[in-house]
């Protein structure tokens, strides 16, 4: 097969999950790291499962938005939400799904207003 073919057919590949490529993360600036407005060791922590992202905190005591917990603490707080008569829609997610939820959510129109 010619180089363009092959070039073609490579270009289409549908991944089952999200990935974060190491050149967005780990280049000279991190390009994920400063869209995100975080520390390149906190979005580290994300990507290689130290860690969950508060994606949704949902007015829950003691929670913010892009606030990080580890495992311990996730399953505390997963303890102490079922354990409340009131409901709360907390979100957390860890790895590349969770960057790439943090990322959807970025506004454009503004990050370019504030530039």
């Amino acid at each position: 097969t010619e180089s363009r073919v092959r070039r073609q057919r490579m270009g289409y590949i549908n991944l089952s999950a999200p990935v974060t490529h190491i050149w967005y993360l780990k280049g000279t600036p991190s390009i994920i790291s400063h869209l995100l407005g975080m520390p390149l060791k906190k979005v580290e922590e994300i990507v290689y499962f130290v860690s969950y992202v508060v994606i949704e905190p949902d007015n829950f005591p003691d929670l913010s938005y892009k606030q990080l917990l580890n495992e311990n603490e996730w399953i505390a707080l997963e303890d102490t939400l079922f354990q409340h008569e009131q409901r709360y829609n907390v979100c957390c997610q860890i790895g590349a799904e969770a960057i790439l939820t943090l990322l959807k959510d970025l506004d454009p129109k503004e990050m370019i207003a504030r530039l």
